[in-house]
């Protein structure tokens, strides 16, 4: 059994790594717990390339960037990392809970915040054909290295902030981009939507891809137009699929925590059904909930100091301002 710590955060991404941050910041003894091999969450297993723009204080920033920031922030009081280790149970102790890991790990703690983003994920597939055969080898769900597209001729799938995004940021490595999509309005924002249109970027709407072809590598595609039927072969060297993630709570959805669609509800704290288990980020629900790094951390802070006063009720909700502080 390990040592007791105050607080579990379950998650090692971005608003876990500042749940991390600030529970140190209170004095309070961390440990992360991550199914991922490596902290940083989707930052960093999904699209260290992508760029992200809504995170205050940077007009954009690249994700791998952006973890490596929040990482060294999260660990700088030395939290205790367990990673590569998914939290399967949660019982009631003495004095807080243990958490016992899939493999057998007993990890005893007094508090816990989860933030495990959207749980355990994995991409929509397009459901035709040879995908799980060609994947790799010119069928992509996400970029984690722009060089790989070095020169190529791309066909991004999707409609949404994702397949915009990656319609933008491989301009600089790709021979042509052409973004194909069931319909012809879009769920990326507004604004990029209009910079794509401004590039070179080919749209293909109303259509959907039926048949992937080539050997031992991607070299075309049948496209059908999900309206007329028509079918238009395309070559192409890779795919990147970008239609959405499917995702679970997987064990947490056994812990007792009311759920409701796929999310922990939480209240005005941010704790959950189970007093002294708290949520937050993409995980929890409440009425208003905004699925932003920058509203989670917001979460991460208050339920940090929630779960501080309930260790100690001596303790003052609100600490006084970082700057006060030298770190």
């Amino acid at each position: 059994m390990q040592n007791w710590v105050d607080v579990t955060v379950i998650g090692g991404g971005p608003v876990g790594l500042f749940a991390s941050f600030y529970a140190g910041l209170r004095g309070m003894s961390v440990r992360i717990l991550d199914s991922l091999p490596e902290l940083g969450g989707q930052l960093t297993a999904l699209y260290p390339e992508k760029f992200v723009y809504d995170m205050p204080g940077f007009p954009k920033v690249l994700a791998k960037d952006l973890a490596r920031e929040m990482i060294a922030q999260g660990t700088q009081f030395e939290p205790e990392l367990v990673l590569g280790e998914t939290a399967q149970s949660l019982r009631p102790v003495e004095g807080g809970f243990e958490i016992e890991s899939a493999r057998g790990q007993v990890l005893p703690t007094r508090t816990v915040i989860i933030a495990a983003g959207a749980g355990a994920f994995a991409p929509t597939k397009l459901g035709i054909p040879r995908e799980d055969e060609l994947f790799e080898k010119g069928i992509w769900y996400g970029v984690r290295q722009k060089s790989v597209f070095q020169g190529k001729r791309i066909l991004i799938i999707g409609g949404g902030d994702s397949a915009f995004d990656w319609a933008l940021n491989l301009q600089d490595v790709a021979e042509s981009i052409t973004l194909v999509h069931r319909r012809d309005v879009f769920r990326a924002h507004e604004d990029t939507v209009r910079q794509v249109q401004a590039t070179p970027t080919a749209f293909a709407v109303w259509q959907a891809v039926q048949e992937l072809h080539g050997e031992d590598h991607l070299s075309a595609v049948t496209l059908e137009h999900v309206q007329t039927k028509e079918l238009t072969r395309v070559e192409c060297d890779a795919v990147i699929v970008n239609i959405g993630f499917k995702s679970s709570l997987g064990p947490l959805k056994d812990w007792g925590l009311t759920i409701e669609k796929n999310q922990i509800l939480v209240d005005h704290r941010f704790e959950t059904s189970i007093p002294g288990v708290f949520a937050v980020g993409d995980v929890c629900s409440f009425d208003g909930k905004l699925k932003l790094i920058a509203t989670g951390v917001g979460e991460a802070a208050t339920a940090v100091c929630m779960a501080k006063t309930m260790l100690d009720p001596t303790a003052k909700l609100f600490p006084g301002h970082s700057s006060d502080r030298d770190l």
